[in-house]
């Protein structure tokens, strides 16, 4: 399931914004040494952790998946797997209509801290803002 191609067609099938990322991007970002990915069936989440910081940088699960509780589990993963690797705080971006993933990631701890306004855009072209989000990893 981890070839870069894989990777790029599951991420699209799991959402349009924002825009799904390349094999050439998941490639680029799997060969640096600070970069991970975590998967369950179908499911994967890529995290990094640069110093003590992580950042969880994409999580897709396929529509036909949801529900099962394996975005909670990926990222109750990321956050062992971050502190493992020495990380002290983790962050994500994510867009301010995805409800579902916002509520994932606050009963994960995480807490809103910022946005950018219109910072991505739908397929259909209308703007969303992203929302920040923080979590203390100790």
């Amino acid at each position: 399931m981890t070839t870069k191609t894989t990777l790029a067609r599951l991420h699209a099938l799991s959402f349009s914004t924002p825009r799904p990322w390349s094999a050439t991007e998941f490639r680029d970002l799997l060969s640096t040494p600070h970069t991970f990915l975590l998967t369950e069936g179908k499911a994967f989440l890529m995290g990094r952790v640069v110093t003590d910081e992580a950042e969880l940088l994409t999580i897709a699960v396929p529509p036909d998946l949801r529900g099962r509780g394996i975005a909670k589990r990926l990222v109750s993963a990321f956050i062992n797997e971050s502190r493992q690797r020495g990380a002290s705080s983790a962050f994500l971006e994510v867009a301010e209509d995805n409800r579902p993933a916002r509520h994932i990631y606050a009963n994960a701890g995480f807490v809103e801290s910022g946005s950018r306004r219109n910072y991505y855009r739908s397929p259909e072209g209308n703007y969303i803002n992203a929302i920040f989000m923080i979590c203390a990893l100790h």
